[in-house]
């Protein structure tokens, strides 16, 4: 049996909460995000989650668990229950999924300008979105938009607009600024 702790961090996103573990959930660069309890049929903790009934989204990657409730709760009131079930379950060592999940588009030949987009996301904004609770994967790039995918605290947040576009559309336009005018959400 592990000896796990778990500590909470907030974030911009008032419904999500990010339940940070001492031990690593993911591989490196790999997030799952499960938006409802038939998306999370590969995953025992996830199903467990969602039995709560204030649970609407349950989202693993690197060394955290985001949980976005709904509205008839206070964190408050749940993220001891919550903190507790997430903290017991990876004592017992068991896999968080069933499927080993890989990073997105490993495989897929990629332009000179794809590499560059999926570089910068990697080493400048993957990071700060996951200290949010969130991730940020790259979908697609034509005509000068980047497409990505907002994952975890970052679904549904009020200022994810706002950082898409004063915070990663400037850094691309800054780095790229003949290749990418605009990032935009998938969602």
């Amino acid at each position: 049996m592990k000896n796990v702790t778990i500590y909470l961090e907030s974030n911009p996103n008032p419904k999500t909460l990010k339940f940070v573990a001492n031990v690593m959930l993911m591989e490196e660069g790999v997030s799952v995000d499960f938006a409802s309890p038939t998306e999370a049929q590969a995953s025992a903790l996830a199903q467990e989650l969602f039995m709560y009934p204030f649970v609407e989204r349950v989202f693993f990657s690197a060394n955290f668990v985001t949980i976005t409730r709904n509205n008839e709760v206070s964190w408050h009131e749940i993220q001891d229950p919550l903190k507790n079930h997430i903290k017991k379950f990876l004592e017992t060592g068991r896999a968080l999924t069933e499927s080993p999940h890989a990073k997105p588009d490993e495989t897929k030949e990629e332009s000179e300008t794809v590499k560059k987009i999926k570089g910068i996301l990697e080493q400048y904004i993957r990071p700060a979105v996951e200290q949010d609770g969130g991730a940020i994967t790259f979908h697609s790039y034509k005509e000068k938009t980047v497409w990505v995918q907002l994952q975890g605290s970052c679904s549904g947040c009020p200022s994810a607009a706002t950082t898409l576009k004063i915070g990663i559309e400037n850094l691309f336009r800054k780095l790229m600024p003949e290749e990418v005018e605009h990032v935009l959400d998938v969602q």
